[in-house]
């Protein structure tokens, strides 16, 4: 078993490879490090820091000395990193040397930190900014103090109640939320992941990307750690060969490392298929219904069970090798994936691309697909020791009693269900309930449950308005099926109940819009000229329109008026969490004057419908 760190500058060396014994030395030592400078078992540390070995090297260290460990993602907000770190009352943090520039904007809110241990990255780092009153010391640092600490810091062993991670969700509505990791949950979701290791290779290598401050990365990682699975770490800035830090000419992480598994959410597999589709399209008529054929080809000889190796050779090779050539399985989460999005990818990428579906309430483990389940729109039957049952929801009108198949909120129950919110006994007694000796979460998600025993998520209950007509409309299935057009890079569908229609926010791709506006023979605008253009923004519309009615959207689901905006939606904006899931009422506030105006409340705002 191997852990793997990937180099972090713009000219990309090979990797470098750690043995589980060098692995397991680097976390003792690091342990023992963070004991010798004042962590004491049962106190909070927060690790602030992307993706990397590293990380992965002080989590196991703490967890294995019984410190609970606070996880930030490294896109929050200011509010959100001073909330988690303050609520925790941390006074050591473990981040990486490119975020101590944020650390030290907010260094004089956060009082009760002490100790700042930064994961080295280039030289000479800029400390100055920091109080003396904290200590800014290097990772290896830390591991040299180790070496030298007293024997007997040997921490203390963890019990299975005992707290393992403090996960802050990235916070959809409001101030993130604190979840209550234990080391039973850790253990319960790796041994419902079990069932798929027979499915599993000897030469299997997986790449990792995603935040480990997102719980589906985590859970999957401590997995492939316990089933001697090696771990590629990388970034989406360093992924391909054509991502933005990699200089040119130079070789990506997935060129280097040829992973046979990845991770990823929905978003980002919804721009693979849009770049490679505007590739295979940009070369004319031919090309574009030859590549189109192709798929539908392959998906025919998917469903019998057959595989296509002359057409994966001529055709979909080149794709592949955009990840290193060798993938073999995909595996979503975090969000729904369209079907469309679903199809093309098993088609053009891997063979094996399955959904799951789980919650960081339930440590990430509810459900997944079988790998050899060709279906889409689905996310598996209940993993191994989880249980999975649905309460009536009267307001949305679905029941149990439903037919052809029953439906309603998704309870989880079993022991990857967590031991509530940090500091919020009144939200975790609403969302939480014990019966029978077993643990339940509330999930807010409705579902449909298969004969088979599999479940697909066709609800949610904070995404669903009822219009002024009595009209109930999902936006979160609205959006799913929008966000397939090509001409948008991501849109937000609002829907007010004294109103009879739906309007959106949509952020335009771009490329894509750039490419309609030549059509008119207005290609010589600016993006922002673009999307206030009469001409353009008609065109735009019809074509969403279009794409909406070939999804199968109702007339009461197609937004009536649209709003193109010019705002990057990421992270760092506060508009979409680091998983990039929509904060809808972040949303709702900054573009207020422009959703006033679509429904004809504000003239004050100009907005193209």
């Amino acid at each position: 078993m191997y852990l793997v760190q990937s180099l972090i500058w713009l000219i990309l060396g090979d990797y470098k490879w750690l043995t589980y014994e060098e692995a397991n030395k680097r976390v003792e030592l690091f342990g023992k490090g963070l004991m010798s400078i004042g962590v004491q078992p049962r106190q909070n540390v927060v690790i602030f820091a992307e993706t990397r070995v590293e990380w992965m090297i002080a989590a196991q260290a703490c967890l294995r000395f019984n410190i609970p460990v606070v996880t930030l993602y490294a896109t929050l907000g200011e509010e959100g990193i001073i909330h988690g770190i303050n609520e925790t009352e941390v006074t050591h943090i473990i981040t990486s040397q490119e975020l101590l520039g944020k650390l030290k904007k907010i260094i004089d809110k956060i009082p009760l930190v002490k100790y700042i241990i930064y994961m080295e990255a280039f030289e000479n780092p800029n400390l100055s900014g920091f109080p003396n009153s904290v200590e800014v010391q290097p990772f290896s640092r830390v591991e040299k103090l180790g070496e030298d600490a007293d024997l007997e810091l040997t921490g203390e062993v963890p019990g299975p109640e005992d707290t393992a991670i403090i996960m802050y969700t990235s916070g959809s509505t409001g101030i993130p939320k604190g979840v209550m990791i234990s080391h039973k949950n850790i253990v319960a979701t790796s041994n419902g992941f079990s069932t798929l290791a027979d499915k599993l290779k000897n030469k299997e290598v997986f790449l990792a990307f995603l935040p480990l401050a997102h719980v589906l990365e985590l859970a999957v990682e401590n997995f492939f750690l316990a089933k001697g699975i090696p771990i590629g770490y990388s970034s989406p800035h360093t992924m391909t060969d054509k991502s933005t830090a990699v200089k040119s000419g130079c070789k990506g992480d997935a060129s280097l490392l040829k992973p046979t598994i990845i991770l990823a959410v929905p978003l980002i597999l919804d721009r693979i298929r849009k770049s490679v589709t505007e590739i295979a399209e940009g070369k004319g008529g031919f090309s574009k219904a030859f590549f189109r054929f192709a798929i539908k080809y392959k998906l025919w000889w998917i469903k019998k069970g057959f595989r296509t190796p002359l057409l994966d050779k001529i055709v979909f090779k080149k794709v592949r090798q955009l990840i290193g050539g060798q993938l073999r399985s995909v595996v979503c989460g975090g969000a729904p994936l369209s079907p469309d999005t679903h199809q093309f990818i098993r088609a053009t990428l891997s063979g094996t691309t399955i959904q799951g579906y789980g919650l960081t309430e339930t440590t990430a483990g509810t459900t997944t697909m079988g790998v050899g389940d060709n279906s889409t729109g689905r996310v598996g039957p209940p993993l191994k020791g989880c249980y999975v049952c649905l309460d009536d929801w009267e307001e949305g009108g679905y029941y149990k009693t439903d037919k052809p198949n029953p439906r309603g909120e998704i309870m989880v129950g079993g022991n990857t269900v967590t031991k509530g919110y940090y500091k919020n006994e009144a939200l975790t007694r609403e969302c939480y309930h014990e019966e029978d000796g077993i643990r339940w979460f509330h999930t807010g998600d409705i579902g449909e449950i298969y004969p088979d025993g599999t479940i697909k998520i066709i609800d949610r209950k904070k995404d669903l308005v009822k219009l002024q007509q009595g009209e109930y409309v999902s936006l979160g299935k609205v959006e799913a099926e929008l966000k397939t057009c090509s001409l948008l890079d991501n849109i937000c569908v609002y829907g007010d109940s004294f109103e009879t229609y739906l309007v959106a926010l949509a952020v335009p791709n771009a490329k894509q819009l750039q490419q309609l506006a030549k059509t008119l023979h207005k290609d010589h605008l600016v993006f922002s000229e673009m999307c206030q253009d009469t001409e353009v923004f008609s065109a735009f519309q019809k074509a969403l329109v279009d794409h909406a009615k070939k999804a199968l959207l109702q007339r009461v689901e197609i937004p009536t008026k649209i709003k193109l905006v010019t705002e990057e939606w990421t992270p760092d904006s506060g508009l979409v969490t680091a998983a990039f899931k929509l904060r809808r009422k972040v949303i709702q506030n900054f573009y207020k004057s422009d959703i006033e105006a679509m429904y004809g409340r504000n003239s004050n705002s100009a907005v193209l419908s």
